[in-house]
């Protein structure tokens, strides 16, 4: 399974409506977190587990979904997280 798709499987916990998850990782060849593996991607992500939350607690629920991935298969992670009333 590629990150993409694990990022996928690890965020449908979160009940998402949609998900977009862009490789942004070429652009940053040569960056110390590319070095090591980990890549740079961008989610656009809309659940209505986000209602009623603030920015950073959508934020922690996105990296707690993530969970494992963020330690090694993601080095930076470019989010935004809304309702689907905010869509």
């Amino acid at each position: 399974m590629n990150v993409i798709d694990a990022m996928r499987a690890n965020l449908a916990a979160l009940d998402p409506v949609s998900i977009e998850i862009h490789d942004d990782s070429a652009k940053h060849a040569g960056h110390a977190g590319a070095k090591s593996g980990g890549g740079h991607f961008r989610l656009s992500i809309v659940s209505p587990r986000f209602a009623g939350c603030r920015t950073m607690e959508r934020h922690r629920l996105v990296y707690d979904a993530l969970g494992p991935l963020m330690k090694r298969e993601i080095h930076a992670l470019s989010i935004s997280a809304k309702t689907p009333d905010e869509h």
